[in-house]
Order: structure tokens, then C-alpha cells, then sequence
């Protein structure tokens, strides 16, 4: 589906079914250097249990055009521009890691476009290690060997994808090897420099739910649980022995919690 935001075009995955803004609202927003593709199984899911998704890729990334969003606090913006341009009046938004702090910041932004909130290996703060920043600033293959390295649990190293014939570790640098120039650089950037993530929390009073990976190497699980602490509203599972790419590593309990959102749909 293309929409037009800002006077650009933007492409979201729809999950199979066309969107519909009478329905309850879901946008799923990628992580730095991803595009939308990384939320495939779960948007068709969404998209057949009642919901009208928007799996979306951000300016600059996948098939969206524009230059990709310099700040947390721009991509928030842009987020609630998306969902007044599909037409719905609200919606719930899903975040994995740099999308997740997007989430967060639209809720708190701009409340009455937000429903409920997914955040998907999170944390409050997300610093990025100074030699990934140099790696990706100077277009160095080197920085998405960190990010996949970093980024997959021990399991995933060893293989035992859920999805035959697939490999999470190597599949991961493939899609990241896909993304425009300088677009993982500007999404680490933006990470690093925000800060406003436990402000943030305070003001969302609407419902989270995390989903956290126990050994997350890119946003450890103490500081996930610091900003569950922090959210009002908010219900959180921990993934054992889980690293920072849930959605490839553990899809079915990532989906398992996510459904709650499920719950508040009509709220």
C-alpha cells in the first residue's frame, strides 16, 4: 500500500488484507537499518484477527522515499502524520528497538493519536557502542557484522530458525545490506543522541506491553525493565535467553504477548 505523508510517498505492508479505517488501527514500526519486511508474520496476523495494518517502511528505508529521519523525536511526528494520512483517527503502534522508542515518543507526543503500545526489545536509552557508530558512518561492512552479531542470541548463531531452510544470523546482514547509504548510520545516531525515554514514559498513560529479550546484548533487559517500570501502564515478558531480534528468534512469543494488544483493540 503507498500512502503520501509529508508530500512523500511512504509503502506499508498491509499483511495480506486491504486496509480498512473503520477497523481498530495497528502500525508496526522496523528497527535501525530494517525495513518492513522484518514484521511479515506478525502484520498477516494482526490483519486476519481484526485489525487494519500498516507495517511501514520510514522515510529513507525500504520502498518509502525521502532521506531517512535524523531524530527520534522527527520520526514520532512523522508516525502521527501516517495515521491521520490512512485515515484512521488513532492507532496502536508496535516498535522493535529504535522503532520501539518511536512508539513511545508518539504516545507521548501525541496521545490522542495512540491507542496502546508494543515496544519490542526496549529500553529508555539506547547508546550505541563508538566503534558501530564509526563502522556505519564510514560505510563499513564491519557495522552490520556488529549489529548481527550483537544483535541475534546464542541460539540464532547455531541456527534453529523456526522457519525451515532460513538462517536468522546470515538473513539479518542481508536485509541490512539492502538499506539506502548512510540509513543505518542516521537510525544509530538517533538512537544514541535520545534521551528522553523515561520523560517520555511518564506521560504515556494508555497500555504498554514489552517484550524483552533476557540476554539482549543491544538493549539489555535491565533497562527494558526500567522503562516498564516507568510507563503507568504496562505488562512485560521477559524471553529467556532471547537476544535483541525477537521477531526472528522467538515469533511465536513475541506474537503470544503482542495479542494482549488484542484485548484493548476497541478501548
Amino acid at each position: 500500500m503507498q500512502l503520501t505523508v509529508n508530500g512523500l510517498s511512504v509503502y506499508a505492508g498491509t499483511g495480506g488484507r486491504d486496509f480498512d479505517a473503520a477497523k481498530p488501527a495497528l502500525v508496526f514500526l522496523h528497527g535501525a537499518g530494517f525495513d518492513h519486511t522484518v514484521w511479515a508474520l506478525l502484520a498477516r496476523w494482526f490483519a486476519y484477527h481484526g485489525w487494519s495494518v500498516l507495517a511501514v517502511d520510514l522515510p529513507g528505508h525500504g520502498r518509502s522515499s525521502g532521506a531517512a529521519l535524523e531524530t527520534i523525536e522527527a520520526m514520532a511526528d512523522w508516525t502521527a502524520a501516517l495515521i491521520a494520512a490512512s485515515g484512521a483517527s488513532k492507532a496502536a503502534i508496535v516498535g522493535h528497538s529504535m522503532g520501539a522508542l518511536v512508539a513511545l515518543e508518539t504516545a507521548a507526543r501525541h496521545p490522542a493519536r495512540v491507542s496502546a503500545i508494543g515496544l519490542v526489545a526496549a529500553a529508555a536509552a539506547m547508546p550505541v557502542s563508538p566503534d558501530l557508530l564509526a563502522a556505519a558512518n564510514a560505510g563499513d561492512h564491519a557495522a552490520i557484522d556488529m549489529v548481527a552479531i550483537w544483535g541475534h542470541g546464542y541460539r540464532a548463531t547455531l541456527g534453529g530458525s523456526l522457519a525451515a531452510g532460513s538462517w536468522m544470523l546470515g538473513g539479518g546482514e542481508r536485509l541490512l545490506e539492502q538499506a539506502p547509504a548512510g540509513a543505518l548510520s542516521k537510525d544509530l545516531i538517533a538512537c544514541s543522541n535520545y534521551r528522553n525515554g523515561l520523560v517520555a514514559a511518564a506521560k504515556v498513560t494508555g497500555p504498554a506491553i514489552l517484550v524483552l529479550g533476557e540476554r539482549d546484548m543491544m538493549t539489555p533487559a535491565k533497562g527494558g525493565k526500567a522503562l516498564g517500570a516507568a510507563l503507568p501502564n504496562a505488562q512485560v515478558t521477559m524471553l529467556k535467553g532471547a537476544g535483541h531480534m525477537l521477531m526472528s528468534e522467538r515469533p511465536d512469543e513475541v506474537l503470544d504477548a503482542l495479542r494482549g494488544l488484542t484485548m484493548i483493540s476497541v478501548g
